[in-house]
């Protein structure tokens, strides 16, 4: 199941801001304690084992997946050609909420998701609803028309202030339109998750 609850606590314990919001790094700022009945400072060193764990923690919450999604994704990259770590984060980044959240239309990966639920967007101009679609390149993904008037894009704009999305997704803020122009590659990773420990931990 996707977990639910509240995000600062999945922050706290993986120490990092896995969100990308700015309120996130606020709470980490105050408290770098582990949640829970038992909690507190950081345990010591961690085994290979509970390394490879956290790494696949990381990335399953940052991109706001459970556990059986996660590994269907690591599965389909391990079948595919190249280096299956990129791969798999390449296939994670094509998500259609995740290149909302890139794009700067959403503050995070979990407000792109529910944009994307509501029917707020439109693909190749087909109106989607599912955040896990693989964008291509040559995708054109914009705001539908009556959507359009919603205070909430700029409210995200002026939050994002001179946000630059990758250069992989050519966004036109004036006409609320992105274009996937290339593939995302290994440089676009996460800079908070080790791939290879991920593939080390479904590889035992």
């Amino acid at each position: 199941m996707r977990y639910t609850g509240p995000k600062a606590r999945l922050c706290r314990r993986e120490g990092i801001n896995l969100f990308g919001s700015a309120k996130y790094q606020k709470i980490l700022q105050r408290s770098q304690n582990i949640p829970g009945l038992h909690g507190g400072k950081r345990l010591g060193k961690l085994t290979e084992f509970g390394k490879q764990l956290r790494e696949k923690q990381k990335a399953k919450r940052a991109f706001g997946l459970s556990e059986k999604q996660f590994k269907r994704y690591y599965e389909k990259a391990d079948r595919s050609r190249g280096v299956t770590g990129d791969v798999l984060f390449q296939l994670l980044e094509r998500r259609l909420d995740n290149v909302l959240y890139r794009s700067g239309f959403a503050l995070t990966r979990a407000q792109a998701r529910q944009f994307v639920s509501h029917g707020l967007f439109l693909l190749n101009d087909r109106r989607v609803d599912v955040p896990s679609i693989q964008v291509n390149v040559g995708d054109i993904i914009q705001i539908r028309e009556k959507s359009k008037a919603s205070p909430i894009f700029t409210k995200n704009k002026e939050e994002q202030g001179d946000y630059d999305a990758p250069e992989w997704l050519k966004v036109d803020s004036k006409k609320l339109t992105i274009e996937i122009i290339d593939l995302p590659s290994e440089k676009h990773i996460e800079s908070f998750v080790d791939s290879q420990l991920i593939v080390e931990f479904y590889s035992r």
